[in-house]
């Protein structure tokens, strides 16, 4: 009997996690995709430049 309950543990552990993530809030602010790359391009370019005038 043992063996059963070790069988079935993984799918009740994960089914939280899948009702967790598949719900969303209303509230919650939405954010383009192409938005996130956009910033992420930016953030990097500005890493770079900042590399350039102030070397350590």
């Amino acid at each position: 009997m043992p063996k059963d309950t070790k069988k079935n543990s993984g799918f009740q552990s994960a089914a939280g996690l899948i009702r967790y993530f598949d719900s969303e809030d209303e509230k919650a602010p939405k954010v383009s995709p192409y938005l996130v790359l956009i910033l992420a391009v930016v953030l990097v370019f500005v890493v770079e430049i900042a590399k350039v005038i102030w070397p350590y």
